[in-house]
């Protein structure tokens, strides 16, 4: 089966799981920047003729709604190759939804230079699920979260994902942006008028690109 044949289901991992959070909605931003360009017709070559777009089911998985204690399993993920060696129904729940996916579109926090530990922690609780499938990294925070960022690529690298090689890093254009930030406030992304990250969405367009093209 050919790549425009296929249908390819891509994940968008909202990261942050505090109960006052900004999380779903940089994920949604992300989402909608993504669904937008996948809506627009590709040019190639010349004027009227387009490039075949592979077929792509793009969704939003929130890690909160998994509600996932610390790792609690009773043997390493990377030796479980078949869900129901898992002990647990709740990694069996997340097992099934991961693995239905063909790529995945990381949107993380920067906490303390870091990652937030309930992101690390749903990752950490698969091996098999995540290994070999592509992934892009998008970080945010007041400084853009290049350290989330690259923290992120390194724990993709170790499960042997294809990692786009530069993160898109959102930084909060202002102190009055990341005081809402703080609060959980309503940011105004993507609302008309608004030009909030509008340089920064073709930064998100290229990488989701090459990882479209790691698809292949």
């Amino acid at each position: 089966m050919t790549t425009t044949e296929s249908l390819f289901r891509v994940a968008v991992i909202c990261g942050s799981t505090r109960s006052v959070r900004v999380g779903p909605q940089v994920t949604t931003f992300i989402h909608s920047t993504i669904s937008n360009h996948l809506a627009s017709p590709a040019k190639a070559g010349g004027e009227g003729t387009t490039h075949a777009k592979p077929a792509i089911s793009l969704e939003i998985v929130d890690i909160a709604a998994f509600n996932l204690p610390l790792f609690d399993e009773v043997i390493i993920p990377q030796a479980v190759k078949d869900p129901s060696g898992y002990a647990h129904e709740h990694t069996r729940v997340w097992s099934a939804k991961i693995a239905s996916y063909q790529a995945f579109v990381f949107v993380t926090p920067q906490y303390n230079w870091g990652i937030p530990a309930s992101l690390k922690n749903a990752i950490d609780y698969l091996y098999n699920e995540w290994t070999a499938k592509p992934a892009m990294i998008v970080s945010y925070g007041g400084h853009g979260g290049g350290h989330a960022a690259g923290a992120l690529k390194t724990v993709c690298q170790g499960l042997r994902m294809k990692v786009v090689e530069n993160p898109v890093c959102l930084t909060f254009p202002d102190r009055q942006f990341r005081d809402s930030c703080l609060i959980g406030g309503d940011l105004a992304l993507g609302e008309a008028g608004s030009a909030i990250w509008d340089k920064e969405k073709e930064d998100v367009v290229a990488g989701w690109d090459e990882m479209v093209r790691l698809l292949g």
